[in-house]
């Protein structure tokens, strides 16, 4: 049972911090452009790939 206190509060914390890493990226504008990244993973850009070694 004292294992069970102590475990409930900290999933708790642990999904508030994980909400809050959520709300901040959406603020920050992790999100802004969906349809851009995905146009722009089927360009072709010989400057993207990695130099041969």
């Amino acid at each position: 049972m004292n294992l069970v206190m102590f475990l409930a509060p900290f999933s708790l914390g642990l999904g508030l911090l994980a909400l809050g890493a959520f709300v901040w990226s959406l603020r920050a504008g992790q999100y802004g452009d969906p349809s851009g990244d995905a146009a722009r993973i089927l360009v072709d850009d010989p400057e993207d790939r990695p130099a041969d070694q």
